[in-house]
């Protein structure tokens, strides 16, 4: 797995580095501004931490609803039965033609109705529920190729067997949030002990159309014309296209400089030549004290070393 896609899903071993150090620190709250996946978040939340998530992307956002903010909500048979009703039928036209770049047609009208019918659910949260196993079952059908695909089983069943596999919500006793907005404003607005910052892939944007998640993207949102206005919103912010290592560490420094009241701060990337650790480091120095830095190589697996940078006021 290449590390430009690093903060939307990452690899195991790295998640467990990242966890290894959280470990050593000291906190009860957590703020995570670029959040992609979840999945450090929901360990923490395992940990007792109250967590706050953010990404720029919507269906990183549902599914830190579904995932992070959520506490004990989960899908009933009759909400599986409402969100699975006529599925298959095909309408007039479908509502995201966009689906039709990625799925046949009857996998294009299935993802089209199930959009539609995960609006009917009650309250946000479990809408949120639908759409992160429809992302699911999204994910599944696309890791097929021509020569696998009769291997595939039924989209409905499919999300059927999801649902009964997931594990509950993580309860932990505090009001955690999921947003969608600006990650500077974000870090502005928030208060906890630590923030959590996994810095996206230099050179790359994480919102841009042809990413692992576009799909996603696009069926969350109900088609695909947004992608102009999307990009034009975050250019000039961290996650965004930087031209330059300078430019990208520009945007580092400017987010962190909305970060002071945090005690603590991680800052988690993948080390893979663009700029030297060095750099970062000296970034982090001219706003406060660096603590530790811890590093694990990941050459094998990720084609990067894997380092985390710790400071406190």
């Amino acid at each position: 797995m290449m590390m430009n896609s690093l903060s939307e899903e990452t690899p195991r071993g790295w998640l467990a580095f990242e966890l290894s150090v959280l470990r050593r620190l000291r906190f009860r709250s957590v703020v995570n501004p670029l959040a992609g996946e979840p999945d450090l978040d929901v360990y923490l939340k395992r940990w007792g931490a109250r967590v706050a998530v953010n990404d720029a992307a919507r269906w990183a956002w549902v599914r830190g609803l579904a995932r992070v903010e959520n506490n004990d909500t989960r899908l009933t048979e009759d909400d599986i039965n409402a969100l699975l009703e006529d599925v298959y039928v095909p309408r007039h036209a479908l509502r995201n033609p966009a689906l039709a770049r990625w799925f046949g047609e009857t996998d294009a009208w299935w993802f089209d109705n199930l959009r539609e019918n995960s609006e009917r659910l009650g309250g946000e949260i479990k809408q949120a529920l639908a759409l992160d196993l429809g992302m699911m079952v999204g994910d599944y059908a696309l890791s097929f190729d021509p020569a696998t695909r009769e291997l595939r089983q039924p989209l409905s069943r499919t999300l059927a067997r999801i649902r009964e596999t997931l594990p509950a919500p993580v309860h932990n006793r505090h009001a955690n949030v999921s947003r969608n907005t600006d990650a500077r404003s974000f870090v502005a607005d928030q208060h906890g002990d630590l923030l959590f910052l996994r810095l996206p892939a230099p050179g790359a944007s994480r919102t841009r159309r042809g990413t692992l998640a576009s799909w996603r993207e696009e069926w969350v949102r109900g088609g695909e014309d947004f992608w102009s206005e999307f990009e034009a919103t975050q250019t000039g912010r961290l996650g965004a296209h930087a031209g330059t290592r300078h430019q990208y560490l520009r945007h580092v420094e400017d987010l962190l400089g909305t970060a002071g009241h945090f005690r603590l701060w991680a800052v988690s990337y993948a080390e893979s030549g663009y700029f030297a650790t060095e750099e970062l480091v000296e970034l982090l120095r001219r706003l406060r004290k660096v603590d530790t830095i811890y590093t694990k190589d990941f050459s094998e697996l990720a084609g990067a070393r894997a380092v985390i940078v710790t400071a406190s006021s």
